[in-house]
């Protein structure tokens, strides 16, 4: 099976091929039969047609789904959401970057050599 590379219509192209299914349908047996006509002259398979007429209904408020606006919205909003998350990681990185700059403690690997260099440091003496 070979699959092909999804092409781009315009939105004028697409909005005559679903008019032309509406104003013609009254002269098939089924939309369906429309629908094949008229693919078959805008140069489009039955189906892509047929998916525009359906996202066309879908737009008028003539059949349930998410309407055209209201996908482009939920995809601008995802994209705007992967970029907060994104930029929230680089912000928490960065704080901690300075957080660790700024400490006035030495690192702890620093803080462990010394205290091997100065013994168990205890200072005390120990009655016997």
């Amino acid at each position: 099976m070979e699959i092909m590379a999804a092409k781009r219509y315009s939105r004028e192209m697409r909005e005559r091929a679903v008019a032309l299914v509406r104003e013609c349908q009254s002269e098939y047996d089924s939309q369906w039969e429309a629908i094949c006509s008229i693919a078959a002259k805008v140069n489009v398979s039955s189906e892509t047609l047929r998916k525009w007429l359906r996202q066309a209904e879908v737009d008028a408020g003539q059949r349930p789904g998410v309407s055209s606006e209201e996908s482009a919205e939920l995809k601008r909003l995802h994209r705007e959401n992967a970029e907060l998350r994104r930029s929230n990681e680089i912000l928490k990185a960065a704080s901690a970057f300075f957080a660790r700059e700024l400490d006035p403690r030495p690192p702890r690997s620093q803080r462990s050599s010394r205290n091997t260099r100065t013994g168990s440091g205890s200072s005390r003496s120990v009655p016997c």
